[in-house]
């Protein structure tokens, strides 16, 4: 497997992010080809000392690193990365990676 990790910063307005990332962007990522599970943060985003400057995460799984690569070079990878600029005014970090089972 492999994971694709989005890090959102805290946005100027929290409710308007939340409402704009599940009514649109969700749907948009959700058509991104090799998509194989999609998870999200729910609640307080904290470290070990308590609170850090992400207001969400999310964790998308697909079958390997290629096929992270190959689905956001789509045009349905590349509109769910332009909309990322339409919400996320706080920052984002994506970050790709094959995994292994230890």
């Amino acid at each position: 497997m492999a994971k694709l990790t989005v890090l959102y910063k805290h946005p100027k307005d929290p409710a308007a992010f939340d409402a704009y990332y599940m009514r649109t962007h969700v749907p948009l990522a959700k058509k991104i080809p090799g998509l194989v599970h999609y998870e999200i943060s729910d609640g307080t985003v904290a470290g070990p000392g308590g609170g850090t400057d992400y207001h969400l995460v999310a964790v998308l799984s697909f079958a390997s690193l290629a096929e992270i690569e190959a689905g956001l070079a789509t045009p349905e990878g590349q509109a769910a990365a332009a909309d990322l600029g339409n919400f996320a005014d706080g920052g984002v970090e994506l970050l790709m990676f094959d995994t292994k089972t230890l």
